[in-house]
């Protein structure tokens, strides 16, 4: 089932506060798709707000490759993502943060992620751009943010074989050996993210669609047939590799 998010005004404007619940039923796969990526205009000294609660249930799958969400000169803005996973189900969400649109720097930006899966905390993590983003160990001369969480599964190997079948897991791939790094969460599941100073050179986008496609194979297996997972206490470290950059920038930056 595919389900198309589409805004019918102009958002996010200073004392605007939007709220997405997703509830995604026993057994259900669902694809979330945006018609354009979202713009958070000056606030005029008021401030906005945009959280999304998402629940995904047993045997059920979500797919949210999220557009660019862009924060303008001006904007103070709250950005909450609260994710539920049965430890049966699976979710994919992207998450891109942009800082400012064309000749801007940005206005400020909290954004906090929290991911249970089965119960257990598999991800909760705060990004704090209300302060001096530009020093060093923060942000630099970054202004773009490209993350992929992946809750309830572990991400295909690299070299898995023809038939679709995985020698084991890892986040690790031939496509991502520049500038995006992933990371092996303690439970199933991984971070991808990369850094940089335009949406075009920091993008996630083949990662977003390999794990996609194994999400969905797996998803589509036979009970007892699908993709072992990994032992989550023994789970490998992160690695950092390469993408190709073949992906179109699809950021409202202008």
């Amino acid at each position: 089932m595919t389900v198309a998010l589409v805004a019918t005004g102009a958002l996010l404007l200073g004392g605007d506060h939007v709220r997405v619940e997703v509830r995604v039923g026993d057994g259900v796969e669902l694809e979330l798709v945006e018609t354009s990526g979202t713009v958070a205009y000056h606030g005029r000294g008021l401030p906005s707000s945009w959280s999304a609660d998402v629940h995904v249930g047993r045997g059920a799958s979500l797919v949210w490759d999220a557009l660019p969400f862009v924060v303008s000169d001006g904007a103070d803005v709250a950005r909450t993502t609260n994710l539920r996973v049965h430890d049966e189900g699976a979710a994919l969400l992207r998450e891109t943060l942009v800082l400012g649109r064309d000749g801007q720097r940005g206005g400020l930006l909290r954004s906090a992620t929290s991911a249970v899966v089965g119960g257990a905390d598999l991800l909760v993590e705060e990004l704090d751009l209300t302060g001096p983003h530009t020093a060093a160990g923060v942000l630099g001369a970054a202004r773009v943010v490209d993350s992929v969480l992946l809750a309830g599964a572990r991400p295909p190997r690299a070299d898995e074989r023809a038939d679709g079948r995985h020698h084991g897991w890892d986040g690790a791939g031939p496509d991502e050996r520049r500038g995006v790094v992933v990371l092996d969460l303690h439970g199933p599941g991984a971070l991808a993210r990369a850094v940089g100073a335009a949406a075009h050179v920091a993008d996630v986008g083949p990662l977003v669609g390999r794990w996609r496609t194994a999400l969905r194979a797996d998803a589509a297996a036979p009970e007892g047939t699908g993709a072992p997972t990994a032992p989550t206490a023994d789970a490998p470290p992160g690695t950092t590799g390469i993408d190709d950059r073949s992906t179109p920038c699809m950021s409202p930056t202008t």
